[in-house]
């Protein structure tokens, strides 16, 4: 999986339109092996974006937890920490 798709579900406030669209576009690329797609290919790539962030809306909407939801900022916290212990801090 690409490691820049975060996860969308759970969150406090819920996952923005554009989140859902920029994890979508990151699949499509990985997927496609295209970063940008040529013009033969752009009306193919776009479309499998928007279906995809179709299907991530939906499944997004569709899931139950009983979890409390998670905060947006005390999870990036926690990615910058393990950020540091696996890269290493600023030099």
């Amino acid at each position: 999986m690409c490691r820049n798709i975060k996860t969308l579900f759970n969150f406090d406030p819920p996952a923005t339109e554009l989140e859902i669209r920029d994890a979508s576009l990151q699949f499509v690329r990985k997927l496609s092996g295209f970063n940008v797609p040529s013009r033969a290919n752009e009306e193919a790539f776009d479309r499998a974006v928007e279906e995809v962030a179709a299907a991530a809306r939906s499944l997004i909407k569709s899931l139950v937890t009983s979890a409390e939801p998670r905060n947006r900022e005390v999870e990036a916290e926690k990615a910058k920490a393990r950020s540091a212990l696996r890269f290493g801090g600023p030099q």
